[in-house]
Order: C-alpha cells, then structure tokens, then sequence
C-alpha cells in the first residue's frame, strides 16, 4: 500500500473506530493487522498523523485522536479519506483562503508574467467552453485562483492556498451545479483578469473580495441550516 493512501485510509479508520468517548483508537498490532502491513509502517504514518496532531501516541495507554488541534494539511487529508470536517473549521478555512487571495491578488498585479497572462486566458476560454456544454466550473474555478496565488511568486503561499482547494474538492462541483453560479463567477474572473492585466492592486484586491464574499455568503447560510441553493445540507455538501 502507497504511503499516501495509508495515511488516508488510516485516519479515516481511526476515525471510524475509536472509542467515542475517550477518542482511544486500535492499537499498532491491530491496525498493522487490519491494513496488512508491518507494525513499522503503522508505527511511521502514525508519527506523520502525530505530527499532523491528529493523534497522540500515549506511553502505556495507546493512541488517540486529538483532532480539534488538527493542522490544515490535516484537514486536507481528513477531506481526502472522507472523514467528515468540522462545520466550523470549514467556515473559518474559507475566510483565512479569503484573506490570502485577496492579498494575492494584489501581489500578483505586480509580480505576474506573461507566462501567467497566458495561462489566465487560456483557463478563463475552457471556462467559455465549459458555460457553453452546461457544465460546471468547479476545476477552472480552482485552476483560476491558484494561477493568481502563483502568480505572487511564492512558492509556500501557493503550498498554502493549494491545501484550500483539496479540502474543497469534493465541495466545489456542488457549489458550481447552479449554473447562474457559475456564469455569475465567470464574469468576476473577467473582470479580476482585466484589473491583473492592467495591474491595478487596488481593484484587482476589491473584485476579488467581492468575488469571495459569494463563497463566504454560501457557506454561512449551510451553518446556518440552510442549503446553499445546491439542495444538500452541510453534511452532504
């Protein structure tokens, strides 16, 4: 079994099977047992999961979930394995993406190449497409705002926003199966790009905020019991 598909399979298991009150979850030898792997590999992506601070190995007593310190590239690996995200900490994630692309924005009027002109053009025409066939915007919506953040040539600012997007994967095409929505996102991208191009930060910073405040706004009415106007509750989302 790859490594990355342990660490995955593994805290969604510890998630399924820990002990409810006290977080405790199976011991080494039988998640080695369970996975069909040495009690080495268990013992190596149990220390990635600890540093993760998804679990904390304990001397003489076991292992346990400590997930309300979870990282955000735990969170991102929790989104991958299916494991069901805090409501909370969703909303909270979305607003930190927001301020980071705001200022990413900024940046980017700035520091962006042709390079990354080119590449804006070329994702905002499949977007153009992907209108015309019906179909939503949910890979160029994320392919979109990634060239922006990699645009401010920085390579750990885009590790970080990047993390955003494998959270959201499994959300984004729900959110873009409104098509309104997705014309509505696409005539902002329009107008991002032309404020990039003309490298006006200000502006550039002021669309994307209004840009964003739409994913703001969506999530807000899902904690709040609504659905998003995509008929899914949170948990579904």
């Amino acid at each position: 079994m790859k490594e990355k598909n342990l660490l995955a399979e593994l805290a969604a298991y510890l998630f399924s099977f820990s002990h409810s009150d006290t977080g405790r979850t199976p011991s080494e030898r039988e998640l080695a047992e369970h996975f069909s792997v040495s009690r080495g590999q268990i013992r190596e992506a149990l220390a990635i999961l600890e540093a993760m601070q998804i679990v904390e190995r304990r001397a003489k007593s076991g292992i346990y979930l400590t997930t309300r310190q979870a990282s955000v590239e735990a969170m991102a690996l929790f989104a991958k394995a299916g494991v069901p995200l805090d409501p909370i900490q969703i909303y909270e994630t979305v607003e930190l993406r927001k301020i980071h692309e705001i200022k990413a924005a900024e940046l980017a009027c700035s520091r962006a190449t042709e390079e990354n002109f080119d590449r804006l053009r070329e994702i905002l025409h499949e977007s153009e497409l992907r209108l015309a066939e019906g179909v939503g915007l949910a890979r160029e919506d994320r392919d979109f705002h990634l060239e922006i953040v990699r645009a401010t040539k920085n390579s750990v600012f885009h590790k970080v926003c990047s993390v955003y997007y494998v959270m959201g994967e499994q959300r984004l095409p729900i959110y873009f199966t409104d098509p309104e929505r997705s014309r509505k996102s696409h005539g902002e991208h329009l107008q991002i790009f032309d404020a990039l191009v003309r490298r006006d930060g200000n502006l550039a910073q002021a669309l994307m905020s209004s840009h964003l405040q739409g994913v703001e706004s969506y999530w807000k009415g899902l904690l709040q019991g609504g659905t998003g106007g995509a008929g899914k509750t949170l948990e579904q989302a």
